[in-house]
């Protein structure tokens, strides 16, 4: 599937301050968006954040069009109506395990056959929550430096069994709505930006530790 011939459905699940994030990235590419979330009121002042987000970058002229922007945005209470026409997702649920098992065994079985399914996930390998799977091929872990619209690095990890055209894909698009995406070729804890976050935080602890600074 080549995610940049045809005009492109995303969803957005979870929309707290990374599922909102992801939004602005694919509406200010001109992308239509819908989000969706368990919680109806953070459903709805998701959509009020986007909104004024998108009025703020357009005042310091990181968006043309605000208003533009917004009209690709959407929001649902349903899970099967933002997944039946999507063609990526970005999934942006808490950080736990079980959360994420079940929500991609939903979107596995409600989703279209050849939807990307990609995880914000910071730190969760996608082998851990994909393995039992039909289609496991088009799972993979799409890592965000957090605000994605500003920081744009992306990490895209695939577990294992992850196609190398879902990989592509996932790049293809990325590169699209303007990110840099970088490629991790294996699966790592931590993947690669946070490990190299971490080490610079142990540097900078030990330099306070021994009076440096």
């Amino acid at each position: 599937m080549d995610l940049l011939e045809r005009s492109l459905n995303i969803a957005i699940v979870g929309s707290g301050l990374i599922g909102q994030a992801w939004a602005i990235v694919f509406a200010r590419a001109g992308l239509d968006v819908t989000m969706w979330d368990g919680d109806a009121d953070a459903l709805a002042q998701a959509k009020v954040i986007v909104q004024q987000q998108l009025q703020a970058l357009q005042a310091h002229g990181l968006v043309a069009d605000a208003s533009k922007a917004l009209a690709h945005v959407s929001i649902t209470a349903s899970l099967d109506e933002a997944l039946q026409t999507a063609d990526y997702v970005q999934e942006n649920l808490p950080e736990r395990l079980d959360i994420k098992r079940d929500i991609y065994k939903t979107m596995d079985d409600l989703a279209k056959a050849d939807t990307i399914l990609a995880s914000s996930t910071s730190g969760i390998a996608a082998s851990a929550f994909t393995e039992s799977l039909p289609g496991r091929h088009r799972c993979l872990v799409a890592h965000p430096v957090n605000p994605p619209y500003l920081i744009p690095v992306v990490e895209i990890c695939g577990a294992p069994w992850t196609d190398d055209a879902t990989i592509k894909a996932t790049r293809d698009l990325m590169h699209a709505v303007g990110q840099k995406p970088v490629t991790v070729n294996q699966e790592i804890e931590g993947f690669v930006l946070n490990r190299l976050q971490g080490a610079l935080l142990r540097e900078a602890f030990r330099l306070v530790q021994q009076g440096i600074v």
